[in-house]
Formats: C-alpha cells, structure tokens, sequence
C-alpha cells in the first residue's frame, strides 16, 4: 500500500496473544529484600516534620482539603 507524500500507510495489526513476564516481579521483589525494613534517615525526616507547626502549609492544606471535598463518595455508589 502506498501513501501520499508526508503520509505513513496504515498496517493492519494483527491480534497477538496475551503474554505476561513474571521476570520484573522477581527483580522488584529481590531488591525490596535487599531494603531494610526501617530508614533511620527517612524516621528522622519524618520526626522533623512532625515537630514543625508550619508542615504542611496552610495552602499545602486548602489544596487537599478542595481535592477531598470535589472527589465522588464512593461509599454512595450502588452499581
């Protein structure tokens, strides 16, 4: 099939079977196992923000707040 000037010939596609790699699983899984289970450097961050009165910021908040209050109860969904 030949296209005009500047344009690509569409392909047809064919179906291909559905395939799934369990190989990244594995490695993701391998290096989650190398992770300590508790970062002191992420637990003093951590203790930091909780100590500052001004974490998070009051528009930090009102961001979150509008976010909450604009998403969809889903506890009232009856499908």
């Amino acid at each position: 099939m030949v296209a005009p000037a500047g344009q690509t010939a569409a392909r047809p596609l064919a179906p291909r079977p559905d395939r799934i790699s369990t190989e990244s699983a594995a490695f993701l899984r391998a290096e989650l196992a190398r992770q300590p289970e508790i970062r002191p450097e992420v637990v003093a961050r951590g203790r930091e923000l909780a100590a500052d009165s001004s974490y998070p910021s009051f528009e930090t908040l009102r961001s979150v707040a509008q976010q909450i209050l604009q998403a969809p109860d889903l506890s009232e969904d009856q499908s």
